[in-house]
């Protein structure tokens, strides 16, 4: 497979998805990499801010939406309202819709119409060198690379690597037994963990039920089969992943990094997929950018990392949040702070402030489509 392109994205789910939808009628040729084919393999409960799901056109996708979530505490238990819906979706139907959208080719005087834009292949990637990806297939070149290939940051050329349970990472386990529920169901209780949350998500023929844990070194396995045995449910279909809890550097050594290799998952609620799709589009926007002349590669970098870093203190400020649940959950502070929630006018506020740190109004050119980032624009140079 040893070949050049013009963008090559390492990572075929979310993040390096929504980066190729960006390209779609660029001219460029981008190639997608990756060791699964496209939607094969499902690492998370699946589900999103249902505003998304419709903002991208991924609607065909959604299996299940919930407008309240039910929190379990070990000493009661409530409901909190939510001012917008949340959807479980369909993790292989949701690629192969926004894989379409990549493909979906707009004319431009630079295409081809014998030579595909996007071409997708299957392969392991293990390093880079300079502009060189190297993979189990054979070397890849080209001069915009990004790495959405999750959180051990593959592309990086760091000293020290990431990993586990050292790095700063939470870790998360489910199971998918099928099942039908009309509950979006949360317990933060230490009889399960000590530090984290257990989750139920239907899935209209599935239930997606797991835990999850701030401490790294804590198993989930066993308090996985615990609450699925406790909801009078079979442990079956097993699927769980490392998950950062911190921001990184969205860019290294000329490469763009998207989605969990740049940190991009929030802490406390481990939300993930919303965030990779947002900074995937970002990043794409500035691909695109170069492709198309307005800019050249060091500026498109220079923009996509100060975007990144922007949203900085609003990570910092759900892992402040986080380390203190993690400290606060075997007390009964927690079921004070949840029974907080449970009033409309705080819930509405929280979530509120919560979906604007990835708005979905930024898949059509929202207000922070063009801020900060756009504010360290200069004229693309010869």
């Amino acid at each position: 497979m040893r070949r050049n392109c013009d963008v090559l994205i390492c990572g075929a789910s979310f993040a390096g998805l929504a980066v190729a939808r960006e390209l779609a009628g660029s001219g460029a040729r981008v190639l997608l990499l990756d060791r699964y084919e496209i939607g094969e393999r499902q690492t998370s409960a699946c589900a999103m801010p249902t505003s998304w799901l419709h903002a991208l056109d991924l609607h065909d996708s959604l299996l299940q939406s919930f407008d309240e979530l039910t929190v379990h505490t070990p000493f009661r238990s409530g409901r909190w309202s939510l001012p917008w819906t949340f959807s479980t979706f369909d993790y292989r139907e949701l690629c192969a819709l926004l894989a379409a959208q990549g493909h979906h080719a707009r004319p431009h005087k630079s295409s081809s119409p014998t030579t595909p834009e996007l071409e997708f292949e299957t392969a392991t990637v293990s390093a880079r060198t300079g502009q060189t990806v190297h993979t189990d297939r054979g070397d890849v070149s080209a001069p915009l690379i990004v790495d959405a290939l999750g959180w051990r940051r593959v592309l990086s050329c760091a000293a020290q690597p990431i990993q586990p349970p050292n790095a700063r990472l939470s870790r998360g386990l489910e199971v998918h037994p099928a099942g039908s529920g009309e509950e979006m169901e949360l317990w933060i209780d230490p009889r399960y963990i000590r530090s984290g949350y257990s989750w139920s998500f239907p899935a209209r023929e599935e239930l997606r039920v797991g835990v999850g844990s701030f401490w790294p070194s804590h198993h989930v396995k066993e308090p996985t089969v615990r609450l699925a045995r406790d909801l009078g449910l079979p442990p079956d279909g097993y699927q769980g992943n490392w998950i950062p809890h911190q921001l990184r550097p969205a860019i290294e050594d000329g490469v763009f990094f998207a989605g969990d290799s740049a940190g991009h998952c929030l802490p406390l609620t481990a939300e993930g997929i919303r965030t990779a799709l947002y900074f995937g589009l970002a990043c794409g926007r500035e691909l695109r950018a170069v492709v198309e002349g307005r800019a050249t590669r060091e500026q498109a970098l220079r923009r996509y990392g100060a975007f990144s870093d922007s949203h900085a203190w609003k990570f910092r400020s759900l892992l402040g949040v986080q380390r203190a649940i993690g400290q606060l959950t075997p007390s009964r502070a927690i079921t004070a702070l949840a029974r907080v929630l449970e009033r409309p006018g705080v819930s509405n506020w929280a979530f509120e402030h919560y979906l604007n740190i990835a708005p979905p109004s930024f898949v059509n050119g929202g207000p922070q489509a063009t801020s900060p980032a756009a504010r360290l624009r200069t004229p693309a140079t010869a």
